[in-house]
C-alpha cells in the first residue's frame, strides 16, 4: 500500500515528510525480483574468451614498422590526427597530378600503344 500526502506550498518540514513513502516491498517474490534474466548467464558465458598470449588474427600479418605506426597514430591528439589526414590527402592529390602528367607524356611518346598484329 502506497501512502502519499500532498504538500502545502508554504510548509518546509511538512513538505519533506510528504515525500516519504510507506510502501512495503516484498523482495521474496521471484516474479518481482528475479535473480537473473533468462538466457543472460548462458550468453555471458559464451562471450567470455580465455586470455591468450597470441595476438589477434588481424595483428599477425603486421610488421614491427606497422605496429610502430599504429602506436604513433594512436598517441596523436585529434587536431594532430586531422593534420596528418590532411597531409595524406594532399600527398594523394599530388601523386594523382604527377601520374596524370606521366600518362599524358606516355601517350605523346606512344609508349602505351598496343603492338599491331
Amino acid at each position: 500500500m502506497l501512502v502519499v500526502k500532498m504538500a502545502s506550498p508554504n510548509g518546509g518540514d511538512d513538505f519533506e515528510s510528504s515525500l516519504l513513502s510507506f510502501e512495503k516491498l516484498d523482495r521474496a517474490s521471484p516474479d518481482l525480483w528475479p535473480e537473473q534474466l533468462p538466457g543472460v548467464a548462458e550468453f555471458a558465458a559464451s562471450c567470455k574468451n580465455p586470455i591468450t598470449d597470441s595476438p589477434p588474427k588481424w595483428m599477425a600479418e603486421l610488421e614491427n614498422d606497422d605496429i610502430d605506426m599504429l602506436k604513433e597514430l594512436g598517441s596523436l591528439t585529434t587536431a594532430n590526427l586531422m593534420e596528418k589526414v590532411k597531409g595524406l590527402q594532399n600527398l594523394a592529390y599530388q601523386l594523382g597530378l604527377e601520374e596524370s602528367r606521366e600518362m599524358t607524356r606516355g601517350k605523346f611518346l606512344n609508349i602505351l600503344e598496343r603492338p599491331k598484329k
